[in-house]
């Protein structure tokens, strides 16, 4: 008895010596795996029995708060996406906007190429000055290729340079298929989007730039004594639609994205390659109106509120607050709002020195058995190491317990 219990002291005594040298390598390790859990759970299709099955080639319904896809089919696919290409060429005028590198009255010199331009036009004249402003509506609005063209010429330099920004920004964004080789969606090889990528730019440009948003909710514009009428005809449809674009060719067929905004909740609508003008507004229409019909945004926890105060060896505390980074809000089923379930899970060892915002743990949250969102729990507040008593202590309890 005695013998059996010395070697189990020994064999305590060598796993404790193990884990303190061992400890830094193990929680860099954890917190690893766990930041990249929460990056793959970030965004997830809901389960949708009775979602409408449409036409069109590919198609998204996308919860814009949650970042959560409700309905989808070959949403990742890259197909040509025509003029809705404009939303890139957008993002980067309002970015150059917001910086102040340009302003809306500038006044643009109008190129022969952009003037040359073929397919939907602005009608601005070769050698006149447009100011910004003006030609944002008239890429917005009138989904003019001249417009694209003349304000890319003006952001970036020349066409080619602003082309590379598109493409430096959609691998910044994580959009994953997509490729641009023009400001206007005119077809070319290589051109392509998928319904996924759309909907996150989409989502990015509503959410980063509100004010700027304004342009894409105009009904109607009139340049050079031509009045013309936006192209996304839902807006005329539904006050609770407030935008997005258009696009068309041959290849890629009646494309739209649309975003809208109702019971708190905004959703974003993509629908690529369908049969003619009123098809893609009928698609996706349907879809907006099946996710606001059956769907409702939960808020899980918010950001910064103590979730749990962990043991943390060796600190100057022997406890340490965590929580979540920003507020976490789900999109679930109205029926099924009895089946969420939150559940913590925390790293089993923490030692000091911990420092604010490190990670310690995954907030899961579940629908029923299924997983529908995992985020990671950051200390929210620094605990540094103890004195040298307090860590030869803990250094025994940890081998202890």
């Amino acid at each position: 008895m005695i013998k059996a219990l010395s070697t189990t002291w020994r064999r305590k005594r060598l796993i404790g010596l193990l884990a303190a040298t061992l400890l830094t390598l193990t929680t860099t390790a954890t917190q690893v795996m766990a930041q990249a859990m929460g990056q793959a759970m970030s965004q997830t299709v809901m389960p949708t029995p009775g979602a409408p099955e449409l036409a069109a080639r590919s198609y998204v319904l996308l919860d814009s708060g949650t970042g959560q896809i409700i309905v989808e089919r070959d949403a990742d696919r890259p197909v040509p996406p025509a003029s809705i290409t404009k939303l890139m060429t957008a993002y980067l005028v309002f970015q150059a906007l917001e910086s102040g590198d340009i302003s809306l009255d500038d006044e643009v010199t109008v190129s022969e190429k952009a003037w040359r331009m073929g397919g939907s036009r602005m009608f601005i004249e070769v050698g006149n000055k447009v100011t910004v402003e003006q030609l944002l509506q008239g890429m917005i609005v009138q989904s003019g290729n001249d417009a694209a063209t003349a304000l890319a010429e003006y952001v970036g330099g020349n066409e080619s340079s602003f082309v590379a920004q598109m493409n430096a920004t959609a691998q910044r964004l994580g959009l994953e298929q997509t490729h641009f080789e023009n400001p206007t969606g005119w077809p070319a090889d290589g051109h392509a989007m998928s319904a996924a990528d759309i909907a996150t730019l989409l989502t990015r440009l509503i959410r980063e730039f509100p004010e700027l948003y304004k342009f894409f909710r105009q009904q109607s514009f009139t340049y050079n004594g031509i009045k013309q009428f936006n192209r996304e005809k839902l807006l005329f449809r539904n006050d609770w639609v407030d935008g997005g674009k258009t696009g068309h060719t041959e290849e890629a067929g009646y494309c739209l994205a649309t975003s809208g905004a109702r019971e708190g909740m905004r959703l974003v609508a993509v629908v690529l390659g369908a049969d003619s003008d009123e098809a893609r507004n009928n698609q996706a229409e349907a879809l907006l109106n099946y996710g606001f019909r059956f769907f409702e945004t939960v808020d899980v926890r918010p950001g910064g509120e103590t979730l749990a105060t962990p043991r943390v060896y060796k600190g100057q505390t022997d406890q340490t607050p965590v929580g979540l980074r920003q507020d976490l809000s789900v999109l679930v089923p109205k029926s099924r709002r009895d089946e969420l379930t939150v559940s913590l899970r925390l790293d089993p060892e923490l030692v000091a020195p911990v420092h604010e915002g490190d990670t310690l743990g995954q907030l899961m949250v579940r629908l029923g058995d299924e997983p529908l969102v995992e985020r990671p729990v950051v200390a929210l507040a620094d605990n540094p190491e103890g004195g040298i008593v307090k860590r030869l202590t803990d250094s025994f309890w940890m081998w202890w317990e």
